[in-house]
């Protein structure tokens, strides 16, 4: 399993934190003229198209990464890549490669970024590349056009950045793979290396039960859900032995998933959060990459 280790820096005035800083100041402006008037009666509400709305917020939406264009070239974004600032002021990003973060204080139309922090994750050539503008695109003066659910951040150099609202996908029903395991502070990926059946996955059914596989072991137990919490109860399962690897992640997916845990669901991702600080992320699957993948 490889480690995303966090990196705290104090410079602010360079690269990424600035990047993201600025980008950030966008969007608490939106937020702050959201704030300041009532919420139509749905997106056709309103004067025009072009206008920022108070019924599609920014603070606390999942904003995901749709294409950057830089000189005219248009790249669409790796799956995934996405933009948020949440109501408490922390900022996140992510453009298929490392995590990026920020603490973010709105004061009046500025923003004043702490402790910024990103990890450190080698990646292919092509989304490095797309991690390194889209960083780059951030940086500087931005403007912003809200339309509907779709957001656009444009440079001053011209070059633009298209964001579009990620709706949340329902908890029931949806097969959640399992791609980071969290310990307290740590966060570590999923072996990419991992048989294909045996790549760590969870469905919560509407009868209140959970199964799919810990990395190992296919499993079914009891999941009660409410509100913010899910409460597991004592797994059924294969008992087979595997390779260390996939013994270590089957591990961190049971610490996670044992008891009562927190929850939240954001775009596509799922987290989940044991007492203790142990928990796992987890990415919707389409339906249709289903077929072939159960209790194996």
């Amino acid at each position: 399993m490889r480690t995303q280790r966090t990196e705290v820096s104090s410079r602010s005035g360079t690269g990424v934190s600035a990047g993201i800083g600025t980008g950030i100041s966008v969007l608490a402006l939106l937020t702050l003229a959201a704030c300041g008037t009532e919420s139509g009666s749905g997106p056709g509400s309103g004067g025009g198209s072009d206008t920022a709305r108070s019924d599609v917020p920014v603070t606390g939406v999942a904003w995901q990464v749709d294409s950057l264009t830089v000189g005219g070239k248009k790249t669409e974004a790796p799956e995934g890549s996405r933009l948020e600032i949440d109501p408490k002021g922390r900022a996140t990003a992510y453009f298929g490669c490392n995590h990026i973060g920020a603490r973010a204080e709105v004061e009046g139309d500025r923003i004043t970024l702490s402790e910024p922090s990103r990890t450190e994750m080698a990646c292919g050539e092509d989304v490095d590349a797309f991690e390194k503008a889209a960083v780059s695109a951030l940086d500087g003066e931005l403007t912003a056009k809200l339309s509907g659910e779709k957001l656009t951040l444009t440079a001053e150099g011209g070059g633009t950045m298209a964001l579009s609202e990620e709706r949340p996908a329902d908890l029931t029903g949806t097969r959640w793979a399992v791609n980071t395991l969290v310990d307290g502070e740590t966060a570590t990926s999923v072996p990419a290396d991992l048989p294909k059946e045996r790549v760590p996955h969870l469905t919560f059914g509407e009868d209140g039960t959970v199964q799919g596989n810990y990395g190992c072991n296919a499993y079914r137990g009891k999941a009660t859900v409410k509100d913010a919490t899910i409460t597991f109860g004592p797994p059924a399962g294969t008992k087979k032995l595997c390779p260390e690897a996939e013994m270590e992640t089957e591990r961190a997916v049971l610490a996670a998933l044992d008891g009562p845990a927190t929850y939240t669901i954001k775009g596509s991702t799922l987290t989940i959060t044991a007492d203790g600080g142990r928990g796992i992320t987890a990415k919707a699957v389409p339906a249709e990459t289903e077929g072939g993948q159960g209790q194996g």
